[in-house]
């Protein structure tokens, strides 16, 4: 009985690797083990060793993996955009996700994700079983933005107009010669995204991230073509991107007067 209980109260054997339990039922390490500890040189020998195998230790992360910069959604919104600016998805029909993505060579989804942006921008409207129509802008909602920039974006330029240095301004030119570029050839959606460019240079200098977000918001709102309008001629695009140049001679010159008056002209336009 005595031996019987003393077996009984021995500790069983564990295979190589396992486990056992210390007191509290915490579990050891096998390297605290006794004959298992590792030495510390040895220790430090298997790093080295492990790290010219080019096997990754715990303290090392894991390799990054490769993101595209563009995903497929991003692209067809891009596209999207560039098509509602052009007058190609025309205001107050409906289009659906299917078709749509056979017109760009993908399936429904990303259309259907990019449609869903465009959505929350106010673009289009979602259609319940059927799609997306765009939607339809009038010339009062289009004043309606262009007084809303004015509002915004008149105080900020005079502001900067008084403390920003000729040679920062100077670094904006080519973003307004980009405009006249994208006029000169009558390229409705590369004047879109430089006209934007521009603005956003601009009022970045202020330093205030939330009103240049909110500001290119409403300036890709006033965008939009008008309900029956057709696209702006190339002289219109031309005349409304000199408009940027002769801002940008004032802004250095820090002519408060000319600023404010050709802000104020520029957003009465279809595409300021």
């Amino acid at each position: 009985m005595e031996q019987g209980s003393a077996r009984e109260g021995a500790r069983p054997a564990y295979a190589p690797g396992a486990f056992p339990y210390a007191p509290g039922g915490a579990r050891v390490p096998e390297d605290r083990l006794p004959g298992n500890r590792v030495p510390e040189q040895a220790r430090g020998r298997q790093g080295e060793e492990e790290q010219a195998r080019g096997e990754h230790t715990h303290s090392e992360p894991p390799a990054p993996r490769t993101v595209r910069r563009h995903s497929v959604r991003g692209q067809i919104l891009d596209a999207l955009r560039a098509a509602l600016v052009d007058g190609e998805l025309v205001p107050g029909q409906v289009y659906s996700a299917p078709a749509l993505g056979a017109r760009f060579g993908v399936s429904a989804t990303p259309v259907r994700e990019a449609m869903q942006r465009l959505a929350v921008e106010g673009a289009v409207e979602v259609v319940p079983n059927r799609g997306f129509r765009v939607t339809e802008r009038g010339p009062r909602e289009l004043a309606e933005l262009a007084e809303v920039r004015a509002l915004i974006e008149v105080p900020v330029m005079l502001g900067l107009a008084r403390t920003v240095p000729a040679h920062r301004w100077s670094v904006l030119r080519p973003l307004a010669e980009a405009t006249v570029a994208a006029a000169a050839v009558g390229d409705r959606a590369a004047y879109a995204e430089s006209d934007r460019a521009f603005h956003r240079a601009v009022l970045t200098l202020s330093g205030n991230e939330q009103l240049v977000t909110i500001a290119d918001e409403l300036h890709r709102r006033s965008q939009w073509p008008l309900v029956a309008g057709p696209a702006a001629r190339r002289a219109e695009l031309l005349a409304d991107a000199a408009e940027h140049t002769a801002l940008l001679d004032a802004l250095i010159a820090q002519d408060l007067t000319v600023v404010q008056a050709l802000v104020r002209e520029h957003f009465t336009g279809a595409d300021g």
